[in-house]
């Protein structure tokens, strides 16, 4: 295992399936981006209000939304980066609703599983500084995420 995740589902809707499914798609995509062994971060399920609440605070945008990364390594204008020593890295919170995820799983007619696969995926490679803000970061990351998907086998 390359990856260390804290998982937090404060739904309790998943089963172990679930939680199963997005550690190894995680554990994947770590393997293919050749992520530092022990590298760190945390995965928490939430609903519609609780995710809603986290847009409207830190993006401004009160609305529900499928998933949001918070990545650690994103240095802040008066931040010093710390290099050295033998801490862990920490990429920071991936936060999925669940109930955006079974909404948008049969509003595009796939799998539960293909959608939560897709968002705990496109969470991640946030938190490594992929973004889709403009066309050209889009089609890198959107490309990136289908060929970690398609490799993996959970396809549409």
């Amino acid at each position: 295992m390359i990856l260390t995740i804290d998982y937090n589902d404060e739904t309790h809707e998943l089963q172990e399936k679930d939680h199963q499914l997005v550690d190894e798609i995680l554990q994947f995509a770590a393997g293919k981006l050749s992520i530092q062994q022990g590298t760190e971060l945390s995965v928490t399920f939430v609903d519609n209000d609780t995710i809603q609440k986290i847009n409207a605070e830190y993006r401004d945008k009160d609305q529900p939304t499928d998933v949001i990364s918070f990545a650690l390594e994103e240095m802040g204008e008066d931040e010093v980066q710390i290099v050295g020593g033998e801490m862990p890295r920490v990429l920071g919170d991936i936060v999925i609703s669940v109930e955006r995820t079974r909404e948008q799983a049969e509003e595009y007619q796939h799998s539960f599983e293909r959608e939560l696969g897709f968002l705990a995926l496109h969470g991640f490679l946030h938190l490594l500084g992929y973004d889709h803000m403009t066309e050209e970061d889009e089609k890198i990351m959107f490309g990136k995420q289908k060929e970690i998907l398609d490799e993996y086998g959970l396809l549409r």
